[in-house]
């Protein structure tokens, strides 16, 4: 998969932010290539437009690539279930349908990043976890990564909508489910996460919404936005016509929107399935090997605490 031209726009953006340079990307890209052919617990894509990737959300800095790589990987080894549903399982198809986790194709906030609508309370908590719907959910993002050079290089807003969301909803969120979604989004994955916008907050959100603040870097905490029913405030950096029809906007509806992601996923299934066999063998890594103990600490639950 070659490197997909920039426009202008999108280029000076990617060169003043991200310290792109196109005399020296192929160069940077050839370097990690040979990187990874020295590191014998990786199993790992070596595409240049995955890699761009990965080094414009470390903003061309090839030791935070280099680490930021080998931890995607090995999350495939140390949080299997982060990466246990496939697109040909039932599971996928009837999670993708709830519409609990849609990133929006063609919208863009006031600051031109891309918008991903997670709405929580639509999980069954009888039949899927929020592990389940990231499982599912991480091959929207797998596909996002190599083929939205605008959610790249412009990062990623997400609306956190809490409608509906229960106490069945919150005693899934263990300390170390948390960890792991932090590490994932935060650490392992190239996005550029510019915002996080909290809507609709149910009786006992602070509880788990600190929680989950303390896990995050400063940069992250301080991108934490509650607006609970003041959508006038969120429309401020998310404009409302570039939401869903559900939220007032004039981007389709949730539905159709899930349509659309279906049928993207369909059009890169052989991609998706080769992408199976990437992974780490910690067993073979160098030194140390990483664990899952030291990256996500001892597992808990929210069932003592007291909510309001």
């Amino acid at each position: 998969m070659s490197i997909r031209a920039l426009s202008p726009e999108l280029a000076e953006k990617a060169r003043l932010e991200l310290n792109e340079d196109s005399n020296r990307l192929q160069s940077d890209i050839q370097h990690i290539k040979d990187w990874l052919s020295k590191q014998p617990h990786l199993r790992a894509r070596t595409d240049d437009q995955f890699i761009v990737a990965f080094l414009r959300g470390c903003k061309f800095s090839l030791e935070r690539t280099k680490e930021k790589i080998d931890l995607y990987y090995s999350l495939r080894s140390l949080a299997p279930e982060l990466f246990s549903i496939q697109p040909k399982d039932a599971r996928f198809k009837e999670i993708m349908s709830l519409g609990a986790y849609v990133i929006l194709p063609n919208s863009c906030a006031s600051d031109k990043t891309r918008i991903t609508l997670l709405r929580l309370g639509r999980l069954d908590t009888n039949k899927f976890s929020l592990i389940d719907m990231l499982a599912a959910a991480n091959h929207l993002e797998k596909i996002t990564l190599v083929n939205d050079d605008e959610s790249m290089i412009h990062g990623r807003r997400t609306i956190i909508d809490l409608e509906g969301v229960t106490m069945a909803h919150y005693v899934q969120m263990t300390p170390t489910t948390m960890k792991k979604m932090i590490v994932f989004g935060q650490d392992a994955a190239p996005m550029r996460m510019k915002g996080a916008h909290y809507i609709n907050l149910p009786p006992g959100f602070d509880v788990v919404f600190n929680a989950m603040r303390s896990l995050l870097n400063e940069k992250n905490r301080n991108r934490l936005l509650v607006h609970n029913k003041n959508y006038d405030e969120m429309y401020t950096y998310i404009p409302k016509d570039t939401l869903p029809a559900e939220y007032g906007g004039n981007a389709g509806t949730v539905d159709q929107i899930v349509d659309y992601w279906m049928k993207k996923v369909n059009d890169f299934s052989s991609w998706l399935e080769e992408d199976i066999k990437y992974g780490s063998d910690e067993a073979k890594r160098p030194g140390k090997p990483n664990t899952a103990a030291e990256l996500f600490g001892v597992d808990g639950s929210f069932r003592q605490l007291e909510f309001d």
